[in-house]
């Protein structure tokens, strides 16, 4: 049940291991959070049904020489269950936003729904990995694209950020982009230590 993330070892034989990392899964419903969750947890396709409330797995990730756990909480992202995102963003290390890639229609509701995640106090500078999701499908709309339509260059430099693409069926990218959130992490948490030392 591996996850296949053990081939970065290059990039992250130097970093110092964590005991867990709180990450929580957000984004609109029938974005495909669920998918990647599962993707991550067995390193292949389940079949899932809409998320009601949450789903939460430990995942151990093979980074280097160390074994990072990373505990995901999958939360539903139907509009009533959005206020309890809060809940799941208390002192977490990292948000995965996951947007679909095709659904045109409602990217600028992604867009309002990550804006005002990112501009929330309790999850002010914390990093974001912005999956664009359903890559595969042929009218997806492209990583520029999604960029613009989520103007995420407005985020501010106080989220640090990294969009990519993906397909959460197959697991393309996947790996890539938590291997970049981590990076963002580690060098949040490393910036927050020199702080308390001034």
């Amino acid at each position: 049940m591996g996850n296949g993330l053990s081939d970065q070892s290059s990039v992250f034989s130097n970093l110092p291991c964590f005991k867990s990392l709180h990450i929580a899964i957000l984004g609109l419903d029938s974005a495909g959070k669920t998918t990647v969750l599962y993707r991550l947890q067995f390193n292949e396709f389940v079949n899932t049904v809409p998320t009601k409330g949450f789903n939460s797995e430990k995942v151990k990730v093979a980074l280097g020489t160390s074994r990072v756990t990373f505990h995901f909480w999958d939360v539903g992202g139907q509009e009533k269950l959005r206020p309890l995102w809060k809940s799941y963003t208390r002192c977490t290390d990292g948000i995965v936003f996951v947007v679909d890639s095709v659904d045109v229609e409602r990217m600028e509701e992604a867009k309002t729904e990550l804006h005002k995640l990112t501009r929330s106090s309790e999850t002010q500078g914390v990093p974001v990995l912005i999956v664009a999701n359903k890559q595969d499908l042929r009218h997806s709309l492209s990583v520029a694209q999604i960029e613009k339509m989520l103007a995420l260059r407005e985020l501010g430099a106080a989220t640090p950020w990294h969009l990519q693409p993906t397909c959460a069926i197959i697991g393309d990218g996947l790996k890539e982009g938590l291997g970049r959130l981590y990076e963002l992490i580690l060098k949040r948490r490393k910036m927050l230590k020199q702080q308390k030392k001034r």
